[in-house]
């Protein structure tokens, strides 16, 4: 359960952009309900801003989750992650990551060198600092649910191909990937959502049975907004639906 929230929030983590400024802009926010069986275990949202960061007018992207009523009494969840990046290529500059996940704690920041291929981690718990070599246009894992937002191909995909990224988590890079899986109607509390299905290859072992346990549906439209995620654990299920949102660049699609 410890990095249920981050998988939850982040790896819905998955619209998908490549920069074309269509699919997302400052002022977009909205919020999942999170569900474990029929309990209602806690919120995440998801926000942008405009910022200033060395004298470039950036992104400035905001995830938060927590959980709420019993839930909270029995495993206690705030998470915040943010990330800074380029209006025009999507790549981040800088990330934070603050968590609070029953007890297991983080407080990091990250500074990413892209032209020198280096991400400086200044470790605030445990007053450390360490830089690492990371490929050409490497993601945190907040900035590649934007960055995937506007890919050129991803309404393009066949079933069963995938989009790959580098992400950077957990003081190493790893390749993310995004495989599609079709398309699909699914009935909302806004209306019927035309969506786009994706499954995250996550690594299996500690919290998913396996590494196709995440699903998650996308609106098909020009938001490619997430609206619906699920995720099979070790022991039971969870499943996150887009509850609120405002401030979308475009219309969003429902099925009357």
């Amino acid at each position: 359960m410890k990095k249920l929230v981050l998988f939850l929030i982040l790896i819905p983590l998955f619209s998908f952009d490549s920069r074309n400024d269509d699919a997302f802009g400052s002022g977009e926010w909205f919020k999942f309900r999170i569900h474990y069986g029929i309990v209602n275990a806690g919120y995440a949202t998801l926000e942008v801003k405009d910022a200033v960061v060395d004298n470039k007018k950036v992104f400035h992207l905001i995830g938060k989750g927590y959980t709420t009523g019993m839930s909270r009494f029995f495993f206690k969840v705030d998470d915040l992650y943010e990330s800074y990046i380029d209006k025009n290529s999507g790549v981040p500059y800088q990330f934070v990551r603050k968590i609070n996940e029953g007890g297991y704690t983080k407080d990091q920041q990250g500074f990413f060198n892209q032209s020198g291929n280096k991400i400086v981690v200044k470790d605030y718990k445990n007053k450390s600092e360490k830089t690492f070599v990371i490929p050409d246009k490497t993601q945190d894992i907040l900035s590649s649910f934007y960055y995937l937002r506007n890919h050129p191909n991803i309404d393009k995909l066949k079933i069963g191909e995938s989009i790959a990224i580098d992400m950077f988590f957990d003081d190493e890079t790893t390749k993310f990937k995004l495989k599609y899986i079709g398309r699909e109607d699914i009935t909302t509390k806004f209306g019927v959502v035309p969506s786009m299905v994706f499954r995250p290859l996550v690594q299996s072992g500690r919290v998913f049975k396996e590494e196709e346990s995440l699903t998650v549906w996308i609106s098909d439209d020009d938001n490619r907004l997430p609206v619906r995620i699920k995720a099979s654990l070790a022991v039971g299920s969870i499943k996150a639906d887009l509850d609120e949102f405002k401030g979308l660049s475009n219309p969003f699609k429902i099925k009357m």
